[in-house]
């Protein structure tokens, strides 16, 4: 059964790691997402890094109705029409700007916009944007720039990502501003290209738990 449209909050409450997902082939998008689902992982960012990223979304959305596709990489108003055309649940963009909010907005696709600055997060904030993805996280400061957001922008959380991996997550989402992470260690390249999917679904697996383990 297909699950209703979510919200960014309502993403980050499926659990602590979004993974950020780049596909090369199309014909891996399904074995992919079958093996994040099996190991617990509903939510799922796609990116348009590649080529394959947007038909990848169509067929996971048309397919697996109990995955949250998402898109990654939106970069402007185009990309989050097309996205949400082949069906994307969701849309995360690596900064913020007014004309993807607008897009996302009239598209009724809820956004999950890109910070690394306190103006941007002004920015955002003053187009109704309160959840946010701090990235790229470790490069623009990480773990001490969240912490000095707390008092300022306590109305914010954010899901960092960006250099984050399975030993620095849980710090992460120790934090009270961290509602989850994004990550690309749940679907290793290799690993997709040798389909090893029992692989990635003990990823998916052991990334739910993390939470759970602080």
């Amino acid at each position: 059964m297909a699950v209703t449209p979510a919200t960014p909050l309502d993403i980050a409450s499926h659990g602590p790691v979004i993974p950020v997902i780049v596909i090369e082939h199309v014909h891996d998008a399904l074995p992919l997402a079958e093996a994040l689902l099996a190991g617990g992982v509903q939510v799922l960012e796609v990116t348009l890094r590649t080529a394959a990223g947007l038909p990848a979304i169509e067929a996971i959305a048309r397919q697996l109705p109990q995955a949250v596709v998402g898109v990654g990489t939106v970069l402007d108003a185009d990309d989050a029409r097309r996205a949400s055309a082949a069906g994307a649940r969701f849309a995360v963009s690596p900064g913020y700007t007014q004309q993807v909010g607008d897009a996302c907005k009239a598209l009724k696709l809820p956004l999950l916009p890109g910070v690394a600055t306190s103006s941007e997060i002004m920015a955002a904030l003053s187009d109704g944007f309160s959840f946010l993805k701090l990235f790229p996280a470790e490069a623009a400061g990480g773990i001490p720039l969240l912490k000095s957001w707390v008092s300022p922008f306590g109305q914010v959380s954010f899901c960092p990502t960006g250099g984050i991996g399975p030993a620095t997550a849980p710090d992460y989402l120790a934090l009270p501003n961290v509602r989850c992470v994004g990550g690309s260690w749940l679907t290793p390249a290799d690993a997709v290209r040798s389909g090893d999917w029992a692989r990635i679904t003990a990823l998916a697996r052991a990334a739910q738990a993390l939470r759970g383990a602080m």
